[in-house]
């Protein structure tokens, strides 16, 4: 995962970056180098931890309404000796907010949040590729509710209403497929966990859609379910 740490203290910027062993971790110390590596190197970070009182032209929180300008989706953590800016951190829909000196455990947990983030983000840039009548095709994983497979036919259903067939067999295609998107659900069913509106008894549902779920998979798909619904939350 690539970090920036834009503190102007040495010794607390550095302290985090130990913390973060294991990462690719850049420190910063004024605001106006960070937002120069991004106007005019385009540099990209996963994570941005953001002190907000810098003795700097602008303190933490003008920092990521700059941000926010260029990397609307980027994920911001506030650092601070104080909590007196949790309601601004909030309007920049920060992803945390740690009190100095940050806890280790904290910031694991934040990193997990964020690579949980990051794998949902690649998993809707995601295709699914599929070979029918001497073609290739590729559909977008976030425009697919669910598959299903019958007498060695592969139907993709998709948001927009649309059915794409083609020969194949679906143990094959959820072992390419089934993870942090795809999921199994029945011996002839694969459902995008992210489409998902209920989960009632035997059945999901995802946009109108009744998709069932066997005995055999009801635990797993259960905890993925509530899984998501908190993932959403966050």
């Amino acid at each position: 995962m690539r970090i920036a740490v834009c503190d102007d203290c040495f010794e607390d910027a550095q302290y985090l970056k130990t913390l973060l062993d294991g990462h690719e971790t850049s420190i910063y110390s004024e605001t106006d180098s960070l937002l120069a590596d991004i106007a005019d190197k385009k540099v990209r970070y996963d994570l941005y931890l953001l002190d907000i009182y810098m003795d700097t032209s602008m303190n933490g929180i003008e920092l990521a309404k700059r941000l926010r300008k260029v990397e609307r989706e980027a994920a911001i953590c506030f650092v601070s000796t104080s909590d007196a800016f949790y309601r601004e951190a909030y309007d920049l829909y920060a992803m945390q907010y740690l009190i100095k000196p940050v806890q280790e455990e904290a910031l694991k947990e934040l990193i997990e949040r964020v690579s949980e983030q990051l794998s949902r983000d690649k998993g809707k840039e995601q295709v699914l590729r599929f070979k029918w009548r001497g073609r290739i095709g590729a559909i977008p994983y976030d425009r697919i509710l669910y598959i299903s497979s019958r007498e060695h036919t592969i139907s993709i259903y998709c948001k927009d209403g649309t059915v794409q067939k083609y020969k194949g067999k679906l143990n094959e295609l959820a072992l390419s497929v089934c993870g942090g998107v795809f999921l199994r659900c029945h011996q002839s069913f694969l459902v995008n966990i992210y489409q998902v509106n209920n989960l009632s008894g035997n059945e999901l549902t995802a946009s109108g859609h009744r998709i069932p779920v066997s005995r055999r998979y009801y635990a797993e798909v259960k905890k993925r379910y509530q899984e998501m619904l908190f993932e959403e939350v966050d």
